[in-house]
């Protein structure tokens, strides 16, 4: 199942593909860094900051600055990684940012109940802001 992510609820979008993957199915999502967060942007930055920040660069625990990475570590986050179905449903998830030639052609599903569309009145920050603002690449 492949996966575009643009315009689409983080926190949603990761709940389904959690399911999907300990179910048994191959995840791969697509152009990550267009992912939406809501909240205000100082709440958003705080809380991803005070996650960055947390722990020391020597023992961790360690947070991801990229945008794939981050929706992958936010996936991680909804499974029993640290049980053996967990860990198996988290090897079949993969997250890519933009879309990569092997999967250019290849028809992308969306998620109907995690579109930002309906919610148009909520302020929102895409995955690609955050990344950029906590130092990492798009």
């Amino acid at each position: 199942m492949i996966i575009d992510a643009s315009n689409l609820v983080l926190g949603r979008l990761a709940s389904y593909a959690a399911k999907k993957a300990l179910l048994g199915e191959k995840i791969e999502i697509v152009n990550c860094e267009q992912a939406y967060i809501t909240g205000t942007k100082a709440n958003i930055m705080e809380k991803y900051k005070a996650k960055r920040d947390r722990g020391d660069p020597f023992h961790g625990p360690y947070f991801p600055r990229q945008s794939e990475r981050i929706v992958k570590r936010t996936i991680r986050g909804m499974l029993p990684y640290r049980q053996e179905k967990g860990l198996n449903a988290f090897k079949r998830v993969m997250c890519y940012t933009g879309v990569p030639d092997h999967l250019q052609k290849v028809k992308h599903e969306t998620v109907k109940g995690a579109n930002i569309d309906k919610m148009s009145n909520l302020k929102r920050m895409t995955i690609g802001e955050i990344a950029k603002l906590l130092g990492g690449r798009l």
